[in-house]
């Protein structure tokens, strides 16, 4: 079992698509990031990386004849290995989240279920992109919740649309990558590109109710980075619905989430946190030309 495995496995390259939920769930929410911001962010890490050796875990046969190359059936790293890596990784998510408060540990509590419901039980099923979408959503209000010690509970009321349209872009690439093993899917890029241009008219439309300047400045552009970053796969995996190109645009949604989250942080007034959380885009570009983050 190498580094190299475990990298595969857990598909590094896409853990920098996470820390921008907790902060565009704390800016949401009116709250300046922290400890406890930190915590919820930790809290998520753990939580993605159990989902992602939990997913191998389960797909382990269909693995064997789609991808025998992944680490789990190519015998680089044994079943036992990535289950025993999911829980583990659960439980330090939940304790890491219990640190960061009582509500954050029932989001979180809430965001494992979801993920261990969707990678044994709703993946293949109607209710998968649905159940994605929760989870990604989830993430976003662990942010909002999470409270330093003595501080009153962050309500999460306020950071409800911004959960909404990170769900929704995680609903329809979810949906474009049930055909990327196979390709041939039309219309799933279609749909995610009309959802993705929703979802920019959503943020450019809602830029004048923020009063911070530097914020209303930058949501335009953040959006920008947004369509350019998953638009264009999108629309060569619709002319073209092969497997390398349906890969592709689900690499590319992937990513997408990192400008998705600077804009909405941007959008509740924190430029700062928008733009920190738009550095990652060149970290996980550079490590997925390494690693495949799908």
């Amino acid at each position: 079992m190498t580094v190299r495995a475990w990298a595969e496995l857990l598909r590094i390259s896409a853990l920098f698509t996470v820390p921008g939920d907790a902060l565009a769930g704390a800016a949401a929410a009116g709250r300046r990031p922290g400890r406890s911001t930190a915590l919820a962010v930790g809290s998520s890490l753990c939580l993605y990386e159990a989902g992602m050796a939990l997913n191998d875990w389960a797909d382990r046969d269909e693995d064997a004849v789609d991808r025998p190359h992944r680490p789990i059936p190519s015998g680089r790293i044994t079943p036992r290995a990535a289950l025993t890596a999911a829980g583990a990784l659960t439980g330090a998510g939940l304790a890491l989240a219990a640190r960061a408060g009582r509500p954050a540990l029932t989001v979180a509590a809430g965001l494992a279920a979801t993920v261990w419901a969707y990678d044994l039980r709703l993946k293949h099923t109607p209710a998968g992109p649905a159940a994605m979408a929760a989870a990604r959503a989830l993430d976003l209000l662990l942010g909002a919740v999470a409270t330093p010690p003595g501080a009153a509970p962050a309500p999460a009321r306020a950071a409800l649309p911004a959960a909404a349209l990170l769900g929704a872009h995680t609903y329809a690439v979810t949906s474009v990558s049930r055909h990327e093993a196979q390709g041939g899917s039309t219309t799933a890029p279609l749909a995610a590109l009309a959802a993705v241009a929703g979802i920019a008219g959503s943020l450019v439309r809602e830029r004048r109710t923020v009063r911070n300047a530097p914020a209303r400045l930058l949501i335009p552009a953040l959006t920008g980075a947004y369509l350019r970053t998953t638009a264009r796969p999108l629309v060569h995996a619709a002319l073209n619905p092969s497997p390398p190109l349906t890969q592709r645009a689900v690499g590319s949604g992937i990513r997408a989430m990192i400008p998705l989250q600077a804009a909405l942080a941007a959008r509740a007034g924190a430029a700062g946190p928008g733009l920190a959380v738009l550095g990652l885009v060149p970290l996980a570009r550079a490590l997925s030309r390494k690693v495949s983050p799908t």
